[in-house]
């Protein structure tokens, strides 16, 4: 892809010769002698200093030497990473996220992953929202799945689905026929509901403040199969996404019931990497892996 331009001067300069350089290319030297004369032209200043003996690198043709041997080291850098990208035959990912993401969407990702890529190996560990995104912006995790909130310096989004909170109850619940509801319509029900990172407090706390509604009757759980169980023995009503929940629901046990309030509704989900490191080919895969699996949920309704 690059000009041989790069390689007949790097050649040049290690051989000191011309006509060195053109045999180990296996090259023609007046093609060699040519090519660098065209350069020197287009250029306006001399990059060798011509000698019986050979020639020697001039000011100008030492920094062009380094931009080029730059050049080459970068190219089969990326040569490299475009090989490790096809065989994949190494790699570890680090990845951090919403246990409700670790129930549903990881697992059945991972199994199509490590039938392509069997040897990968991989760290996972569930958090809180402010937990996964303070991982991914110190670096410390190659991939982060959270909440696209209060989003921190230092991290890049590569792709988001929009997963709003809502209701999540039984079939059967007296609420369970209603299109939409209110936060004080919940107010008579016990809720099951989850809590992130700010001073123990959920994505529905903030969404009660903005209500000035008042929810007594309240069961606060980091985790989910407990939240889940609770939920399908009709115990309370959850105040999660769907993700959580999808089995359920497709299989008619539960509903999932839109909250309206703006602090719910417009919540987004995001697969993220730190902007502190270039994620390496088996990240880069893995991310596109998870977009796609995230972007074919529909999360919304």
């Amino acid at each position: 892809m690059h000009d041989k331009f790069l390689t007949y001067l790097d050649e040049v300069a290690r051989q000191g010769s011309i006509r060195k350089a053109a045999a180990i290319l296996n090259v023609a030297s007046s093609s060699v002698n040519r090519k660098i004369i065209n350069i020197e032209e287009s250029l306006g200043v001399r990059l060798f200093e011509r000698h019986a003996d050979g020639v020697e690198l001039t000011d100008a043709g030492a920094v062009l030497l380094e931009h080029c041997r730059k050049t080459i080291f970068d190219y089969q850098k990326i040569l490299t990473q475009i090989e490790d990208i096809s065989e994949l035959r190494h790699g570890h990912i680090h990845i951090a996220t919403l246990d409700s993401v670790a129930h549903s969407l990881l697992p059945t990702v991972l199994d199509q992953f490590a039938q392509n890529h069997p040897e990968i190996t991989y760290t996972i560990q569930t958090a809180r929202p402010d937990e996964v995104m303070m991982g991914v912006a110190n670096g410390d995790v190659n991939i982060g799945i959270t909440f696209c909130k209060d989003m921190l310096p230092g991290v890049r989004i590569h792709s988001e689905k929009a997963t709003p909170i809502g209701a999540i109850l039984r079939a059967d619940h007296p609420m369970a026929e209603r299109d939409s509801l209110e936060v004080e319509d919940l107010a008579h029900f016990q809720i099951i509901r989850s809590f992130d990172g700010r001073a123990r407090r959920s994505f529905l706390a903030d969404a009660i403040d903005e209500s000035n509604t008042e929810l007594p009757h309240q069961l606060v759980t980091n985790s989910l199969p407990l939240a889940r169980s609770v939920v399908l023995r009709n115990h309370g009503i959850g105040i999660y996404s769907k993700i959580g929940f999808l089995e359920e629901i497709e299989q008619g046990k539960l509903r999932y019931i839109t909250i309206l309030s703006p602090v719910l509704k417009d919540l987004k989900i995001g697969v993220m990497t730190s902007l502190r490191h270039n994620p390496s080919p088996a990240t880069h895969l893995m991310c596109r892996s998870l977009s796609k699996a995230l972007k074919a949920l529909r999360l919304d309704s």
